[in-house]
């Protein structure tokens, strides 16, 4: 795991000074420790920053061909590096080094951009061909690995790992997008390709950008999608029997490393698996850990325990409060947009835990949305069942007027949030998930904008991302159609980007073995009744989980890493809240007497709002952070 840096300027070829190259690195230390790297040529830099995982002693990164006619920077892992090695052998490449970036150099020799679909990894890479005068940047299949770009005022494009890298430059223009903090605000978090500062973007997961000199930047194209529209043919006991083939070669290809590592271990139905394969797979002991909370209603550590006695880990475990707002400025500054998923609190604290011995560690991130694990696609899927039956106007008329008589009840469990599920019913199925989805609903954000914020967006949502992709899905069912963009949207904005910052903060490079590719395209041409079934999600990765997992783990109530941001803006952080109001960076964009009645309303229990202030709470301080 690494960070990366680079410019290229397209149009001409000028000098470029190894200490810009080395700013920018340098801002990106923290996700790579073990050494760095800078190289440079008229018109194009590369910079480094290392983790060593693999040829620990070899692979200095910028690598080079002989001549330097190939010059490449690379953040990741490729799982398979050493098949696709022992291709490129018979095809006459020669390898000086051991581990994976050097594949990379000879495969873009052999194969150009076709060599991306050869590669099972995780990874963000640039890759410079003076033959060709062009540079060539990829992003892996889910966006496991970010690369932010921007194009600058003296002709240059500049590229790195993490927003903070290009800041570096001077010539990064810092002013805010109206846009995103509108996506943000909807979404909870800034999605791929957009930034929270202007002009910068994000390259898309599964996309790639080949820059050439003396032609205009392109837009990133498209190489690998997940397709929900095929559906697999077989015996139930059949899909089981490739299921599990598929999770064991997931796993066992990601604990290929040169340094210490291990597992984090929940106590949920993924981590757990991920932890019963490694065992299976390992001659030594699985070192596991595991972050517990005070609160009995918070707390996994009975669950984790009971798995780690049954594969005979190395098992650790950490008590932390569940109140550890301490943490905000860490993740302020580990984030750099606002990212207002308030569990990241605790995975940066299970990161911590397992760097204390480990240098790797893998994640049972992924499966929900490969295999339908969250109930929103339950309640989706009923939803959409119920508006098949009755034409969308009748259904705008009668559920429409339905939900507006009926009284808002936020506190309530969601079978008994009848307004929510009445007006969901009265809208189109793919706007009423984007909202589902969303933290904050766009009546809310209207009150809290000002007259000025409402005019400047023009009528832009930022659940318009989720409805267009909804709509355009190569998916057969509601339950696909919602998938797909999670996939697209919320795995790459949220889950991914919480688990790489919070990794990367504390240079612990994570895994995501149920991610790995061909596993999520199976999973995504399994039937609809496979994937969930009565309820019950992941059905039938759980059905061929039961000879390793007893069934407490496999049908408890998923519970995941809770954060109580509405107890705290009631308690602890009511101070916090109230000084919202009076924030003049918010101000900006927010009215201050809307935001003091949100904190109020919420602070008595008039209304529950606490999602909100938390969204609030680290737009402030990441704007701060930014902008000044």
């Amino acid at each position: 795991m690494c960070g990366i840096a680079a410019l290229y300027y397209p149009a001409l070829p000028k000098p470029i000074e190894p200490a810009r190259i080395a700013a920018m690195t340098n801002a990106l230390a923290h996700r790579g420790p073990d050494g760095s790297g800078i190289w440079t040529a008229p018109g194009v830099g590369l910079g480094h920053r290392r983790l060593s995982i693999i040829d620990v002693a070899g692979s200095p990164q910028p690598m080079a061909t002989p001549g330097e006619s190939h010059v490449v920077v690379f953040n990741g892992e490729i799982y398979n590096y050493r098949e696709v090695r022992a291709e490129l052998m018979d095809l006459g490449a020669r390898f000086t080094t051991d581990g994976d970036t050097e594949v990379l150099l000879h495969g873009w020799r052999a194969w150009g951009p076709g060599l991306l679909s050869r590669l099972n990894g995780m990874f963000a890479f640039a890759l410079y061909d003076a033959e060709a005068r062009s540079l060539f940047l990829a992003r892996d299949r889910l966006g496991v690995k970010p690369l932010h770009y921007v194009e600058l005022s003296d002709g240059a494009v500049a590229f790195a790992s993490e927003l903070k890298g290009l800041l570096a430059h001077p010539l990064v223009r810092r002013a805010p997008d109206l846009g995103a903090i509108e996506d943000y605000m909807a979404l909870g978090y800034v999605p791929d390709d957009a930034s929270i500062v202007a002009g910068v973007r994000k390259l898309p997961a599964g996309h790639f950008l080949l820059l050439e000199r003396g032609r205009p930047m392109p837009e990133p194209v498209r190489w690998w999608d997940v397709d929900f529209s095929q559906r697999a043919k077989g015996s139930t006991r059949d899909l089981t029997a490739e299921l599990v083939h598929h999770l064991r070669e997931a796993v066992r290809s990601r604990m290929v490393a040169d340094v210490p590592l291990g597992a984090f271990l929940s106590g949920g139905v993924d981590s757990s698996a991920v932890v019963a394969l490694m065992a299976e797979a390992s001659r030594q002991p699985v070192k596991t850990c595991t972050i517990g909370f005070e609160e009995a209603d918070h707390d996994e550590r009975a669950h984790a325990d009971l798995v780690a006695r049954r594969f005979a880990t190395e098992h650790r475990t950490r008590a932390v409060a569940s109140d550890d707002f301490g943490l905000i400025d860490r993740l302020v500054d580990a984030f750099d947009e606002p990212f207002a998923d308030a569990s990241a609190l605790a995975t940066y604290q299970v990161c911590a835990l397992a760097r204390e011995t480990v240098t790797v560690a893998l994640s049972g991130d992924g499966a929900d949305e490969a295999f339908a694990g969250y109930r929103r696609y339950r309640f989706h899927a009923a939803e959409e069942r119920v508006r098949g039956m009755l034409p969308a106007q009748w259904r705008s008329r009668l559920f429409g007027a339905l939900g507006a008589a009926y009284p808002k009840a936020d506190w309530a469990p969601r079978p008994l949030r009848a307004k929510t599920t009445l007006l969901a019913l009265a809208d189109d199925g793919a706007a009423a998930y984007a909202r589902a989805v969303g933290v904050t609903t766009p009546a809310t954000r209207d009150r809290l904008y000002t007259a000025a914020t409402r005019t400047a967006l023009g009528g832009y949502r930022g659940e318009q991302r989720y409805v267009a992709t909804m709509r355009n899905a190569p998916a057969r069912d509601a339950l696909d159609t919602a998938q797909y963009a999670d996939i697209q949207h919320w795995l790459p904005g949220d889950i991914l980007t919480k688990v790489d910052r919070t990794s990367m903060a504390v240079s612990l490079e994570a895994r995501e073995p149920l991610l790995d590719h061909r596993l999520v395209a199976f999973a995504a041409t399994l039937p609809p009744a496979l994937r969930l079934r009565g309820g019950q999600g992941k059905w039938l990765m759980k059905k061929a989980l039961e000879p390793w997992l007893p069934k407490e783990i496999l049908y408890r109530p998923k519970m995941g890493f809770v954060t109580p941001v509405s107890a705290w803006f009631r308690d602890a952080l009511a101070a916090e809240a109230a000084t919202l109001a009076r924030s003049p960076v918010l101000a900006n964009w927010f009215d201050p007497a809307a935001v003091e009645r949100l904190a109020a309303d919420h602070r008595t229990g008039r209304a529950e709002h606490g999602r909100t202030l938390w969204q609030l709470v680290m737009l402030d301080r990441s704007m701060r952070r930014l902008f000044g």
